[in-house]
């Protein structure tokens, strides 16, 4: 398997894994991979859910941890991904019933003819935008100016690491440095694509970069470590509402299986609510999928403080902000063209709920 996927047995089902034991059980697991489809219908007998290790799909990690699958009439069986790219890539075959992902490569993925459309958003205002101490200085002397000063001072372009062409995090970077700073993201600074949160977190912790554009965990566990990096810029101040992760949701699914769908959808809004009533018990569940030792439960508590963690279902929310990343992506070439709020959005299950 490769580095960036790994199989989520412990996110299928507790009530089919509690029916099942010793081999049966574990043959019932690894045979959710073939099981597109069962009885007549086309009705499915598992969803399969492409997920990142982000605060954005917190939603995942709570409907995982508090059995909110079991309310499902189908199993689920997640697959964890370091980045959007690499579920687009993996979408190519269509085994996944639902993608928990950047809406730009839900956009991608859609402008590639794979039949699905977004039910549902995990967070708005995600992003941040983040630069060293020193540099934070000189941004609050100079302002746009920051970056030339940086580039004489240093003999070399300020340097953002941030995820791979064509994620959120990237073109949200490159709409703020073209469209607010009204610069250039080719010429006036360096751009270096370092992977999934992971390597940007290490980049970051190691001092690699100058800057980044990310979303939580990562600016409040580069805060815990004592790392010199500070905000100077955050999405919700000047692109409200901007969409960050959604739900996709392939049609096999969202219209061969509405019922399904709509209960998906559901457990989705219930796990939004519990994340904002019960941050405690949402940052141990998020520590737990994530990995302690990548995100221990004190940072994972302080990181649901941040402004950066509004996490909603609404897909309605974030339409503005879609349009936005649309023509951005189809000016960068991501997509063929800018895809409407019609071909991207499917917002009868929500506003059915």
């Amino acid at each position: 398997m490769p580095e960036h996927t790994r199989s989520d047995g412990l996110a299928v089902s507790r009530r089919r894994f509690l029916g099942a034991a010793g081999a049966t059980g574990t043959a019932a697991l690894a045979g959710c991979a073939g099981a597109v489809t069962g009885g007549g219908g086309g009705g499915l007998s598992d969803i399969r859910v492409a997920y990142m290790p982000i605060y954005p799909d917190m939603q995942y990690f709570v409907m995982r941890e508090e059995g909110y699958f079991d309310e499902l009439p189908v199993s689920v069986s997640g697959k964890l991904f370091s980045d959007g790219p690499s579920i687009v890539q993996a979408s190519a075959k269509g085994d996944f019933d639902v993608m928990m992902f950047g809406i730009v490569p839900a956009m991608i993925v859609m402008d590639k003819g794979i039949p699905s459309k977004i039910t549902a958003a995990n967070i708005r205002d995600a992003m941040q935008i983040l630069a060293t101490d020193e540099f934070a200085g000189l941004w609050e002397e100079h302002g746009t100016d920051a970056f030339s000063v940086f580039e004489a001072e240093k003999g070399r372009k300020f340097t953002f690491g941030t995820f791979p062409p064509g994620s959120v995090p990237d073109i949200l970077l490159r709409y703020w440095i073209e469209e607010e700073l009204g610069l250039d993201s080719d010429e006036d600074v360096e751009i270096t694509a370092l992977g999934g949160a992971g390597p940007v977190r290490q980049a970051l912790l190691s001092e690699k970069v100058d800057g980044t554009s990310i979303m939580e965990p990562v600016p409040t566990v580069v805060e815990a470590n004592d790392a010199p990096f500070q905000s100077i810029a955050w999405a919700g101040d000047f692109m409200p509402g901007q969409p960050a992760a959604v739900t996709l949701m392939h049609d096999r699914l969202r219209e061969e299986n509405p019922e399904v769908a709509t209960e998906f959808v559901r457990q989705h809004q219930r796990a939004t609510e519990f994340a904002r009533s019960n941050p405690d018990r949402a940052a141990q569940h998020a520590s737990s999928v994530i990995g302690e030792e990548a995100l221990p439960v004190e940072t994972a508590r302080k990181a649901m403080d941040s402004r950066a963690s509004a996490f909603i279902t609404n897909p309605h929310e974030i339409e503005s902000g879609a349009e936005i990343f649309s023509r951005y992506a189809a000016r960068l070439g991501k997509t063929e063209s800018a895809l409407s709020i019609d071909r991207m959005f499917d917002y009868g299950v929500y506003d059915g709920l």
